[in-house]
C-alpha cells in the first residue's frame, strides 16, 4: 500500500505534568536491572563506587545535553526529532529504526524480568514456561490498553510505580548505610584486576543502569511546557536515580559480606532479610515486581510515542501516526505490542533463548546510537557560537556568532555535548565488536523499509 504524504499534526492534550515526566524518567531508569546490580558490583569491592561515580558523571553531561536540546527544540521524538532537525532524514530513519526496536526488544526483557519476580509469590510461574510466558505477555497487552486509553492514564500509572518502587530501594539502602559493616569495603579492590580496570568494568556494568534518561523528550508534546518540564524532568530524573543507585549499593554491601553479595541472585532481598527477617524478602520482591512493571507502563507509552512522530515526518509507515479521538497512537502501541509478544515467545522458546539475549545485547547498543547522534546535533549548534565560525542551517533554534561573555561560557555549550559524545562513543565500544557488526546489520535490515516508505512518500506527493 502506498504511504499518504505526512499530514499536519493533530493538536493534542498536554496532560503530563513535571510529577509525572519526572516520574517517567526515573521509572524508565529504574527497571530490573538495579535489583541485581549490587551481585555484580559485589566480586569488585568497594572501588566499584568509582565506577558508580564515573557512570554518574557521564549520565549528567548527557541528561545535560538532552536538557538543552529540549529546550531548543520541545517536538515530539526526542533523540529522533533532534537528527533529523540538524542531519536529515536517513540518519533520523536510523536513530527510529533502531530505538523503537530497542525499545521492544528491552520490554520483552522488563516483561519477562517481571514475572521471574512474581515467581516468588507464585512457583508456577517459574516452573512453567508456558504459564509465566502468559503472564508476561498479559502484563504487556493490559499496559497497551491503559496506554491507549489516555497518555494521562499512562502517566499516572507511572507515578505510582515509580513511588512504589523507590521505597524498598531508599529503605534498604539508608538503614543498610546506618548498620554497614565498613570492612566490607576493604581490601578496596578485590577483583585482581588493575584499578583502572576494576574502575572501567564496573562502569560498564552500571551504565546499563542509566538508559532511559531521555525519556521525557519523546513524549514532548503531551507535556506540560515542554520547554521547561522536560529539561527540569531528564535533570531531576537522572539525579534522582544516581542518588537512588549509589545509596542502595553502598547499603547492600554494607549488609552482606563481599563473598555472600557476589554469589547473591537477589541482593536487595538477602540484605533486607539479614535487617528485619523473612517478612522484608517478599516486600522487595514485591518491589521488584512494581518496579518492573512501572518501567513496561513508561516503555511501552514511548513504543507508540517514537514512531508516531517519525510516521508523521514520512519516515515510518503512515499507520504509525494515527491517533485516536484522545490523540494516542493507537496502531503504533498495538504493533509494537506485538512485536514484544514475539520477543517474549523466544525467551520461553528452548533453543531460541540464545538468540533472544543477542537481541537484548543489540537493542542495548540501539539505545546508544541516539545519544550519539544527538549529543554531534547540539555540537552542530552550539560550535559555531562558540568559535565565531559560520552557523549552519538547522532547526534547533536560531544561532549566532556573538562572541560577547567570557570564553568559559562561550564554550561551555559545545564542550557538554563533546563530553556527551565522548561518554557514548565509550559506551558503544564497551558493547564489544560482536556487538558492533550485529547492530550495523540491525540498521542495515532498515535501510529497505526506507527506501519503500520514502519511495511511497514522493509518489503520493506528485500525485497530488
Amino acid at each position: 500500500m502506498t504511504p499518504a504524504p505526512p499530514a499536519a499534526a493533530p493538536p493534542v492534550r498536554r496532560t503530563l505534568g513535571p510529577w509525572m515526566a519526572t516520574a517517567l524518567v526515573v521509572g524508565n531508569m529504574v527497571g530490573s536491572g538495579v535489583f541485581l546490580l549490587p551481585a555484580a558490583l559485589g566480586a569488585y569491592g568497594g572501588i566499584s563506587l568509582i565506577g558508580w561515580l564515573l557512570t554518574s558523571v557521564g549520565a549528567a553531561v548527557c541528561a545535560l545535553t538532552f536538557a538543552r536540546l529540549a529546550r531548543l527544540m520541545p517536538r515530539a521524538g526526542g533523540p529522533y526529532a533532534y537528527t533529523r532537525a540538524a542531519f536529515g532524514d536517513f540518519p533520523a530513519f536510523l536513530v527510529a529504526w533502531g530505538y523503537w526496536l530497542s525499545i521492544c526488544a528491552g520490554n520483552a526483557a522488563i516483561a519477562v524480568a517481571m514475572v521471574g519476580y512474581l515467581a516468588f509469590f507464585a512457583p508456577a510461574l517459574a516452573a512453567s514456561p508456558a504459564l509465566g510466558a502468559i503472564a508476561a505477555v498479559a502484563a504487556v497487552w493490559l499496559l497497551t490498553l491503559v496506554n491507549a486509553r489516555s497518555v494521562r492514564e499512562a502517566g499516572g500509572v507511572q507515578l505510582v510505580t515509580t513511588l512504589l518502587k523507590l521505597v524498598p530501594l531508599l529503605a534498604v539502602g539508608l538503614l543498610g548505610i546506618v548498620v554497614a559493616e565498613w570492612g566490607h569495603f576493604m581490601p578496596f579492590n578485590v577483583s585482581g584486576r588493575s584499578p583502572l580496570g576494576a574502575v572501567s568494568a564496573t562502569a560498564a556494568l552500571t551504565l546499563w543502569a542509566f538508559l532511559g534518561l531521555e525519556s521525557a523528550t519523546i513524549p514532548a508534546e503531551s507535556i506540560e511546557r515542554p520547554e521547561l518540564t522536560i529539561p527540569r524532568a531528564t535533570l531531576a530524573g537522572t539525579a534522582v536515580a544516581a542518588v537512588v543507585y549509589v545509596v542502595g549499593t553502598v547499603g547492600v554491601m554494607g549488609v552482606l559480606p563481599p563473598a555472600a553479595l557476589a554469589r547473591s541472585t537477589a541482593p536487595f532481598a538477602e540484605a533486607a532479610r539479614a535487617m528485619w527477617g523473612g517478612w522484608a524478602a517478599w516486600a522487595v520482591a514485591a518491589g521488584a515486581a512494581v518496579s518492573c512493571f512501572g518501567a513496561l507502563n513508561g516503555w511501552i507509552l514511548l513504543s507508540g510515542q517514537l514512531p508516531l512522530a517519525a510516521g508523521r515526518d514520512g519516515l515510518l509507515p503512515g499507520v504509525f501516526r494515527r491517533v485516536s479521538r484522545r490523540g494516542t497512537p493507537v496502531a503504533g502501541l498495538v504493533i509494537s505490542s506485538a512485536l514484544v509478544t514475539v520477543f517474549v515467545g523466544a525467551n520461553y522458546t528452548r533453543g531460541l533463548v540464545q538468540e533472544f539475549t543477542f537481541v537484548i545485547l543489540v537493542a542495548t547498543l540501539a539505545t546508544l546510537v541516539p545519544y550519539l547522534f544527538s549529543s554531534l546535533a547540539l555540537v552542530k549548534r552550539e560550535w559555531p557560537q562558540a568559535t565565531g565560525l559560520r552557523p549552519q542551517a538547522s532547526d534547533l533554534g536560531p544561532q549566532t556568532t556573538d562572541l560577547g561573555g567570557a570564553p568559559v561560557r562561550r564554550y561551555a555549550g559545545a564542550i557538554v555535548p563533546l563530553l556527551a559524545f565522548g561518554y557514548s562513543l565509550w559506551a558503544v565500544v564497551g558493547t564489544g565488536l560482536e556487538t558492533i557488526l550485529w547492530g550495523l546489520a540491525l540498521f542495515a535490515v532498515g535501510v529497505p523499509v526506507y527506501l519503500v516508505v520514502r519511495g511511497g512518500t514522493r509518489r503520493a506527493r506528485q500525485a497530488s
